[in-house]
């Protein structure tokens, strides 16, 4: 497991142009001795696609949350009639 784990962690390193100029030539070197890397880079650029969609519609989520009770609420009438007085035309 901790093979994966090192795999990993200097596929990020790769990706995320992290380390030397040396790291990068010596992991250059390491997808022409090991064919099946390239494939892991693959897998590992979708996982980070992936995890990043998650977090964005996450993120939108409570945006839309927060807009929700402070716009809808009649708590936050007063609050709701300043923000909107702060972009009317006058």
């Amino acid at each position: 497991m901790r093979t994966s784990l090192n795999e990993i962690k200097l596929i990020d390193g790769h990706l995320f142009n992290e380390g030397t100029h040396e790291d990068a030539l010596l992991f250059d070197a390491m997808l022409i001795i090991n064919p099946g890397l390239s494939n892991q880079i693959m897998w590992q650029k979708k996982t980070h696609a992936v995890v990043q969609q998650y977090g964005r519609k996450k993120l939108r989520a409570e945006i839309e949350e927060v807009h929700r009770q402070l716009f809808c609420e009649a708590t936050h009438r007063s609050f709701r009639q300043k923000i909107l007085s702060l972009f009317s035309k006058k």
